[in-house]
């Protein structure tokens, strides 16, 4: 959780720079005018930044926190599982927000939704058998603590 946190810290950045970007090239004069078009710019920005540094093997949060995203035979993740496990990844949140749209309730309701649906997923990932996130199992894809693997060994 604590990774998430500073992964959030990090992302209010990109958010902020991109909606910065957004709004001038749109030429967007309120916040709420083109609201859609700069959620899916936001979708956009989002899936880049993840789907490049999870090929990568780690964003900046997960090598603070020695956390590495590796398939489930161990190597690093193509771009395109990548990009699959940022989209199953949404299942964290968009599943209470698709319910609650029609519905129309104050930000604070869906906040409540959200933060409960994210506990009951985080639950649920512990009857997992090797205790992964379900996305991460339905993305062919496993957290790994980097200090726990096995060093590659050195030849002289």
């Amino acid at each position: 959780m604590a990774c998430w946190l500073y992964e959030g810290m990090l992302l209010f950045g990109v958010v902020f720079i991109s909606g910065y970007l957004f709004g001038t090239l749109s030429q967007t004069k309120h916040a709420l005018d083109n609201r859609h078009g700069l959620q899916a710019f936001l979708f956009l920005v989002f899936a880049m930044y993840f789907t490049w540094l999870w090929s990568k093997g780690q964003t900046l949060a997960m090598k603070t926190w020695h956390i590495q995203v590796l398939d489930k035979y161990g190597r690093r993740l193509s771009q395109a599982r990548a990009f699959w496990r940022y989209l199953l990844s949404w299942v964290w949140v968009l599943p209470p927000m698709l319910i609650t749209a029609p519905l129309n309730l104050p930000a604070t309701e869906v906040a409540v939704l959200v933060v409960g649906w994210v506990m009951i997923w985080a639950v649920l990932s512990r009857f997992q058998s090797r205790g992964q996130y379900w996305h991460d199992v339905w993305a062919g894809t496993q957290l790994v603590d980097v200090q726990k693997m096995p060093s590659p060994s050195t030849s002289s």
